[in-house]
């Protein structure tokens, strides 16, 4: 029971500090519009301040997985999430451009540190329902998205781009307790392997770890680029701070509700048919959203979110269950690589924005998950519920 008790803490405990992590993960594009007015930066030069987040927050994380796969390094976890708490709380205090840049590559660092090892720890307390606990642990994340604009918006319009010296407060609180509660351990008794020995060892899976990785990487820049673009067009708009808020906070909370209900379903019938099924979904949702009106594209709003992030979690396992003695580097390449390829274009969708307008670059936008869908028929075939890459693992 005591076990139990202690296990159920650490899940708790990294889950809220996910909650947090991904808080900060969602903070520069909330405060986008608000730098815009202050500062008259164009969409691309915004946009490129989360690009510069993603290369950092993102494309690195392989590298912190393969060093919490050679060696337990527990510290990451709460030194990446005071550090990027930290950086990012002093970006309001000016308008500077090339600083900006510099404060929004230097933040990314935190995020990356924190993903692997904390992914490598549920992993190692998850049992024998990873998919159903990986998904919980995603979709904590993901509420930390659904919230920042709940939190951020209120807070810019009242205090202006100054406010956000406030949100140092909520890092150093996760970032307390994730040095109290974190597991001492999360590595298997697996033979540590050398670079080149995992790069080898890896081989075998590499052809579906692609088609995974450009899933992933197609499906994070509708993703990134939506939460990017929707604040700067509500704002064009004239669309309230409240409106605005509650729009985004619906998409992004029905979002981790999907990915819960997504890994649930994949343990039970498969990871490919959810992966294909949801992303397909998402995108006549989200034009659903935009061609109608009132209560019904809330509901195309919100169901476009839900089938969005629906295959977050069950990605992450997916190719965890393809390189299994590397658990943390898997991490890192579905929850950073990939998704930090996808993060970079976003520059480009904000070109789109500059020259064409932000209503066709949205556009644009909603098309991506059917593509993904589509690149997801080619994975490997798990229609009786076996995990997706273990054979090609084998």
């Amino acid at each position: 029971m005591k076990k139990n008790g202690l296990r159920l803490i650490t899940l708790t405990v990294l889950s809220v500090a996910h909650l947090v992590n991904d808080m900060y993960n969602n903070f520069l594009p909330q405060l986008l519009p608000f730098l815009v007015a202050a500062a008259g930066f164009s969409v691309v030069k915004a946009s490129s301040l989360v690009s510069a987040f993603t290369i950092t927050s993102s494309l690195v994380q392989p590298l912190f997985g393969y060093l919490v796969d050679q060696k337990n390094q527990r510290w990451l976890v709460f030194a990446g999430t005071i550090w990027m708490a930290g950086v990012l709380s002093l970006t309001g205090l000016t308008i500077n451009y090339w600083l900006l840049l510099v404060m929004a590559t230097l933040a990314g660092l935190g995020t990356a540190a924190f993903h692997p090892q904390a992914s490598a720890m549920i992993s190692s307390v998850s049992g024998n329902r990873k998919g159903l606990i990986m998904s919980a642990f995603v979709a904590s994340g993901n509420v930390g998205w659904a919230v920042a604009p709940v939190i951020l918006i209120p807070l810019f319009t009242y205090y202006g781009t100054k406010g956000t010296i406030i949100m140092v407060v909520p890092g150093v609180l996760a970032a307390f307790f994730l040095y109290i509660f974190a597991p001492r351990s999360n590595s298997p008794n697996v033979p540590k392997k050398s670079l080149s020995k995992i790069i080898v060892s890896m081989k075998p899976a590499m052809g579906e770890l692609s088609k995974l990785m450009a899933v992933v990487a197609l499906r994070s820049l509708a993703y990134t680029g939506l939460i990017t673009m929707l604040p700067l067009y509500f704002k064009a708009e004239k669309v309230d701070a409240g409106k605005t808020s509650a729009l985004l906070f619906l998409m992004l909370f029905a979002g981790a509700i999907g990915g819960l209900i997504g890994g649930f379903v994949s343990d039970k019938y498969g990871r490919r048919p959810l992966i294909i099924g949801s992303l397909a979904l998402a995108t006549p949702f989200f034009y659903g959203f935009i061609s109608t009106g009132g209560i019904l594209s809330y509901v195309f709003l919100g169901l476009g979110g839900a089938a969005l992030l629906a295959s977050f979690s069950v990605t992450v396992v997916a190719a965890q269950e393809a390189i299994p003695d590397n658990k943390a580097m898997a991490a890192g390449l579905s929850m950073g690589f990939a998704i930090g390829m996808g993060g970079l274009a976003v520059t480009l969708i904000g070109k789109i924005a500059d020259i064409y307008g932000l209503f066709l670059s949205i556009n644009l936008l909603f098309l991506l998950p059917f593509i993904a869908a589509l690149i997801a028929l080619y994975l490997k075939k798990d229609s009786t519920g076996k995990q997706l890459g273990c054979e090609t693992a084998r």
